[in-house]
């Protein structure tokens, strides 16, 4: 159930372990200063090739300057963040002063943020999956440790640390869709926020990797297209992609389920080439 907010009352908290606590309205928020940012989120649940994940424009006011304002202590650890719906989150506090975008976000690819996407605010942190990161319905910001709280998720035995794993995914030709002989397009898109696309490859049926051509790239926190061509032969082909990150991190090939930090592996596709008449 989406919580229904009243901006009237509505305050966000920012407090703990911090010199100077303050509150914030929604008008204050939205007075800024603001930024605008393209940012790929991604679910911890995401199973590799999977659809819970996306990109959009995202403003809001830096995390790192609303933490500069209140102070944090040099003993605090642990960022926290905290729904009006009892749902929370925790993350490293040097990942909000890094120089990342880490936002506390009002808007989304320019319009007032949707209520189903964390109206009135909601926190975006690039590079870290939405379990640790992405409250939405954000009511309060708190600076603690990591031994004073285990937030929601870590509660259930999902890890504390779950940096975004370097992605791709297929998207044409879809798994188990047939195709005519003769040139087909591959495509898809690839994600390492923070890092970056510098490349993504396919193979076809174990061969050789074959560089894919890059679209145009929004920034390194956003996903980025890829495309290659292919000339099928008929008959039933594996199609996998694998991308690279600017700092030459490679995608893992290894298996793993999501549970606790996020799957990994190689997308695939198995395509059936036939004639179409």
């Amino acid at each position: 159930m989406v919580p229904a907010v009243d901006t009237a009352s509505w305050r966000l908290r920012v407090g703990g372990m911090v010199a100077a606590p303050f509150e914030l309205s929604h008008a204050d928020l939205l007075a800024g200063p603001l930024v605008e940012r393209d940012i790929t989120l991604c679910c911890v649940s995401n199973e590799v090739g999977g659809k819970l994940v996306g990109t959009a424009r995202w403003t809001g006011v830096r995390l790192a300057d609303l933490l500069a304002r209140a102070g944090v202590a040099p003993a605090a650890t642990q960022v926290v963040g905290r729904s009006v719906d009892g749902f929370s989150v925790g993350f490293p506090v040097p990942v909000a002063l890094d120089g990342r975008d880490a936002l506390v976000a009002v808007g989304m690819n320019g319009e007032p943020l949707p209520p189903r996407h964390g109206f009135p605010a909601r926190l975006i942190v690039p590079g870290l999956y939405g379990f640790t990161s992405a409250t939405k319905w954000l009511r309060e910001i708190e600076l603690t440790t990591w031994e004073a709280f285990d937030p929601y998720w870590q509660q259930r035995g999902w890890a504390r640390l779950a940096p975004v794993k370097v992605s791709s995914r297929i998207d044409v030709p879809r798994d188990y869709s047939r195709v005519a002989p003769g040139r087909q397009p591959i495509a898809g898109v690839a994600w390492a926020p923070t890092a970056g696309i510098a490349s993504v490859a396919v193979r076809v049926d174990g061969g050789g990797w074959r560089e894919a051509r890059l679209g145009p790239s929004l920034g390194d926190d956003a996903w980025r297209q890829w495309t290659a061509e292919w000339d099928p032969e008929p008959g039933t082909h594996t199609i996998e992609v694998r991308a690279a990150t600017n700092p030459g991190l490679i995608q893992t090939e290894e298996k793993r389920s999501a549970f606790p930090d996020g799957a990994s592996g190689l997308h695939t596709s198995h395509v059936r080439v036939v004639p179409i008449t």
